[in-house]
C-alpha cells in the first residue's frame, strides 16, 4: 500500500532520551523546558522574531482572530482546509469568500476590494500547498482599507518569500505541526507576529488568559502544548533539511515522469524558496481525475482530493458561487509525497496515471472541458522557477 502521506519519525532511541528526561523531571505540560527549547530552536531555524508553540494549527487561527479583536466580516479563500473557514465562524465572524487565481490557486487579490464592506475587519488568506499568496498586493489593499491580515501558513514550514520566512508577513501568521506535515510534533502548531505586545496578548490567551499565578488579564483558552510533543519536534527539527531535500527530489521525479500528462500544477511565486509540501495535479477534466483516482486505488495507491469541496459550499456559511475554485476543487488530486517514497513507488504511481490517460484519450476529450496544450505545458515546467532539474537518486 502507498498512502498519500506518512509521518517522518526519528530514531526511536533519540526520542526515548527526551522521554526519559521528561520522566525524571515529571514536568509534562504548562510551558515546560522542552517546549521552551523548541520555541527557541524554531525561532533560530526559521529566523523569525517571535513565535508561540500551541496545541494545533486550528487553535492558532482562533487565537489570532481573538487577539486581533476581529468582528464582522473576514475576507477569506474558499480553497483551503476546513479549519480556515470554521475558525472564522467559531469566533463569531462571517467569512466572505473571494475566488482564487486560476494559476496559483491562492486567493485572487484583484477580486478582494470588491468584497470589502464597512463590516470587513480582516483578510485571512492561505498560502496553498506552501506557495505564498501575492503578499505585497494583499498588504497594499489591507493598508488602504485599514484591515488586519492573517496568513494560514499550515503548509509553509521551510518556505521563504523574498529571502525571509513566509511566517514573517501579515499581522499574524499561523502554521500547523500536525503529523501529516513535513515538519511535525505529532500534534501542534504556532502563531507568529512581529509585534511584541500582540505576542504577549496571545501568550496570555494560550494559557486561559493568565497574567500571573492568580491574575487573569483577559479571556483565554487552553492552547498550550506538552513536553512529549515538543520532544518529537526537537528530534524532527534536526532532520528537517534532509526531509526538504528529499521532497524536492521526489517532486522533480514526478514532474519529469508526468511531463506528458494533460494536467497542470500551481504556478509558483517567482520570489519563492519552495518547501515541496505537496504534489498537487490539476487534471484537465474531472472525468480523467476520477478515472485516475479509481485506477490508483485499485493498486492500493491512495491520493487525496485536497481541497474538495469548495469551502463556499459548507453548510454553516452563506452560499456563494466561486467558479474558479469550484472548477479546480473538482479536478485537483494530491499524489503521495513523503520521506520514504522510492523511485519504484513513483514509477508505479506515474505509470498508472499515464496508462489511464493513454487508454482512451479521445473519450476524455469528448466528455469534458478542454484546456489548451500550451497552457498545461508551461505549467508542467513550473519547477524551473526554483532550480534546475536534477536526476534524483532515490533509495
Amino acid at each position: 500500500m502507498i498512502p498519500v502521506t506518512k509521518p517522518f519519525l526519528p530514531r526511536l532511541g533519540e526520542f526515548e532520551e527526551y522521554v526519559n528526561s521528561i520522566w525524571e523531571r515529571k514536568w509534562l505540560t504548562n510551558n515546560g523546558p522542552l517546549v521552551n527549547e523548541l520555541e527557541l530552536k524554531l525561532k533560530d531555524y526559521l529566523d523569525v522574531k517571535h513565535l508561540l508553540y500551541v496545541a494545533n494549527g486550528t487553535i492558532a487561527l482562533q487565537i489570532a482572530i481573538k487577539a486581533l479583536g476581529l468582528t464582522g466580516e473576514i475576507i477569506t479563500t474558499p480553497f483551503s482546509f476546513v479549519a480556515t473557514t470554521s475558525s472564522i465562524v467559531w469566533e463569531g465572524c462571517k467569512p466572505i469568500f473571494v475566488d482564487i487565481d486560476e494559476e496559483t490557486f491562492n486567493i485572487d487579490p484583484k477580486k478582494i476590494e470588491e468584497a470589502i464592506t464597512p463590516l470587513t475587519s480582516a483578510i485571512l488568506a492561505t498560502h496553498v500547498y506552501g506557495n505564498p499568496c501575492e503578499i505585497d498586493a494583499i498588504q497594499v489593499i489591507a493598508e488602504r482599507h485599514n484591515l488586519k491580515v492573517i496568513y494560514d501558513g499550515a503548509h509553509c514550514f521551510g518556505t521563504k518569500y523574498k529571502n525571509r520566512s513566509v511566517f514573517e508577513y501579515g499581522d499574524v501568521s499561523t502554521t500547523s505541526f500536525h503529523a501529516t506535515k513535513l515538519f511535525h510534533t505529532i500534534e501542534g502548531g504556532a502563531v507568529f507576529t512581529k509585534c511584541p505586545d500582540l505576542l504577549k496578548k496571545m501568550a496570555s490567551m494560550r494559557n486561559f488568559g493568565h497574567n500571573g499565578p492568580d491574575e487573569f488579564s483577559e479571556i483565554g483558552i487552553n492552547g498550550k502544548n506538552c513536553e512529549f510533543h515538543a520532544a518529537m519536534g526537537l528530534c524532527n527539527l534536526k532532520q528537517v533539511d534532509e526531509i526538504l531535500d528529499k521532497r524536492r527530489l521526489l517532486s522533480y521525479y514526478y514532474w519529469k515522469s508526468l511531463s506528458s500528462l494533460e494536467a497542470k500544477y500551481p504556478k509558483l511565486n517567482s520570489d519563492l524558496d519552495y518547501n515541496y509540501a505537496y504534489f498537487p495535479v490539476l487534471f484537465n477534466n474531472e472525468i480523467l481525475m476520477h478515472k485516475c483516482l479509481k485506477a490508483l486505488e485499485s493498486e492500493k495507491i491512495y491520493c487525496r482530493r485536497y481541497f474538495y469541496p469548495s469551502l463556499s459550499t459548507l453548510p454553516f456559511v452563506s452560499p456563494s458561487h466561486m467558479p474558479v475554485c469550484e472548477s479546480i476543487s473538482k479536478r485537483i488530486l494530491c499524489l503521495p509525497l513523503y520521506h520514504t517514497l522510492t523511485s519504484s513507488d513513483l514509477d508505479l504511481i506515474t505509470r498508472v496515471i499515464l496508462r489511464v490517460q493513454n487508454y482512451d484519450n479521445s473519450t476524455f476529450i469528448e466528455d469534458s472541458e478542454q484546456v489548451s496544450r500550451s497552457n498545461y505545458t508551461s505549467q508542467n515546467l513550473a519547477f524551473a522557477q526554483v532550480g534546475p532539474v536534477k536526476e534524483p537518486i532515490i533509495n
